[in-house]
C-alpha cells in the first residue's frame, strides 16, 4: 500500500517539465472529482423523484455508464505522480540506494509498455464508436436516453496519455537517480517516514497560521 511521499523540486529541465504537468494532472484530477460530485446530485434528484413524484430520473444508469472512465481513470496520473497510488511497498521500503532506482526505474518501464499498449487500444476503441457521419457522431450510444458513447471512450487515451507522459519523466527520473548514485532525485515520489510527514505537516499547519 501506498504511504506518504514528497516530489522534490530544482531548476533542471526534467523538474520544470514535472511542474509543467502538474496543472494538467491537477484538472484531470478535478474533473474526476466534479465527475463523482454530479453523479451524487443526479443520485439524490432520481431518489426524489422516485420518492415523492413516483418518477425517478430517466436515464440514471446511463449517465452513471458515462461517468464512470471520468472517475476511475482522469485522477490516475496525478496519483502516480505523488505516490499516492496504490503499491505493495514490503520489498520497495528494504531497498536502497543505486538498488531502490534500478527496481523503481524497471518498474515504471514495465508500466510504460503496458500504459503504450492500452493507449492504442483505448484509442482504437473511441475510434470504433466516433463517426460523424451519423447524428451526434455516434455509431455506439447508451440503451436508455441514447447518449452517445464517444465522448466517455475519448476520455480513456487522453487520461492514458496524460499517465505515460508522467512515466516517461518517472523514468528519466530513476534513470538518472541510478548512473549517478543520487540520493534525493527530482521529479520522482520519495517515501517519508512517519517522522518526516509529520514535520512536513506542522510546517503546513504553523504557515497556515
Amino acid at each position: 500500500m501506498a504511504g506518504s511521499a514528497a516530489v522534490l523540486e530544482d531548476s533542471s529541465l526534467l523538474s520544470r517539465l514535472d511542474r509543467m504537468l502538474l496543472p494538467i494532472e491537477r484538472v484531470c484530477a478535478l474533473i474526476s472529482g466534479f465527475a463523482i460530485f454530479s453523479l451524487m446530485f443526479l443520485a439524490a434528484i432520481s431518489v426524489f423523484g422516485r420518492k415523492f413524484f413516483a418518477s425517478p430520473l430517466a436515464g440514471y444508469v446511463d449517465f452513471i455508464e458515462v461517468a464512470m472512465p471520468i472517475i476511475a481513470i482522469m485522477g490516475i496520473s496525478y496519483v502516480q505522480r505523488d505516490g499516492t497510488h496504490i503499491r505493495m511497498d514490503m520489498l520497495v521500503s528494504a531497498l536502497r540506494g543505486r538498488m531502490l532506482w534500478l527496481f523503481e526505474l524497471v518498474s515504471v518501464l514495465l508500466m510504460l509498455v503496458l500504459m503504450g499498449f492500452l493507449t492504442w487500444g483505448a484509442w482504437e476503441h473511441f475510434d470504433r464508436a466516433f463517426d460523424c457521419a451519423r447524428p451526434l457522431c455516434s455509431s455506439d450510444s447508451t440503451t436508455d436516453i441514447y447518449i452517445p458513447w464517444w465522448p466517455s471512450k475519448l476520455v480513456v487515451p487522453i487520461a492514458f496519455g496524460v499517465l505515460v507522459a508522467r512515466l516517461l519523466l518517472q523514468a528519466a527520473g530513476y534513470g538518472r537517480a541510478f548512473i549517478y548514485g543520487l540520493e534525493n532525485p527530482v521529479a520522482v515520489p520519495l517515501n517519508l517516514s512517519v517522522a518526516e510527514q509529520a514535520a512536513i505537516e506542522a510546517a503546513a499547519v504553523q504557515g497556515d497560521d
